[in-house]
């Protein structure tokens, strides 16, 4: 199915006018936006788990969000939130290692003592490597993010046995997903910066990224990211 029709295939965003679905029924739900970043981690790990069938997808519009979330679903009021077990939990990767290990299909963390570890450091500079980007949105690009980019070309280099951040594809590259797909055309059409420059190790991980379909469908336009961005951070300036 082409990603542009799977995309049109989505349930539509509840709003402030949407009634609640029938919570705590026993349907495994899990909120998102399609716009947010952090959702996407969550989106994608269903995804690419093959549970599309056994966890509901239910999109919130974060721009005039229903009462009822922040009442009677999650109180922190944030997407991703999962809905298992009459119990929600939230916080993007604690969501994608809850989903990778307590729903069937494929493992996405290693067994690999020495990968987990490192994926362990990897999970948790994310913070790190995202605010170091933003921040760089106001300054110089090559210098500010450059750093930051070297290091995720860096950790790429790690392991040979594949194109990912553990060679093989894994939570780890599911948590920086979604973050590069709005960094990449952002500095190119703002900052006329190519952040693969120099970086084929990044350049190769972008592209094989890009084929994995369960990342493919939560993605969206660039342009709409671009224009997304331009709104919230240069107008900041």
């Amino acid at each position: 199915m082409a990603i542009e029709s799977f995309q049109a295939s989505l349930p539509p965003a509840l709003d402030s006018t949407s009634n609640p679905p029938s919570l705590f029924d026993g349907t495994t739900r899990l909120y998102i936006s399609y716009t947010c970043p952090f959702a996407q981690r969550a989106w994608i790990t269903r995804n690419c788990k093959g549970l599309q069938e056994k966890i509901k997808l239910v999109p919130i519009d974060l721009q005039n969000r229903p009462a009822w979330y922040k009442e009677k679903v999650y109180p922190a009021n944030k997407v991703p939130s999962l809905e298992h077990n009459n119990e929600v939990r939230g916080e993007s990767l604690d969501l994608i290692k809850y989903i990778d290990s307590h729903f069937e299909g494929p493992p996405l963390f290693p067994d690999d003592a020495t990968k987990r570890e490192f994926a362990e450091e990897l999970l948790s500079y994310t913070d790190t490597f995202n605010k170091t980007v933003f921040t760089s949105f106001k300054g110089d690009a090559d210098n500010e993010a450059g750093a930051a980019f070297d290091h995720i070309e860096k950790a790429l280099s790690k392991f040979d046995d594949g194109p990912f951040f553990l060679g093989q594809f894994s939570l780890v590259d599911i948590a920086y997903a979604p973050f590069i797909e709005r960094f990449k055309p952002f500095f190119l059409e703002v900052k006329n910066y190519d952040i693969t420059a120099g970086r084929p190790k990044l350049a190769a991980w972008i592209e094989e990224m890009d084929n994995i379909e369960a990342y493919k469908q939560t993605r969206r336009d660039p342009k709409e990211l671009v224009e997304s961005y331009k709104k919230r951070f240069l107008a900041q300036l």
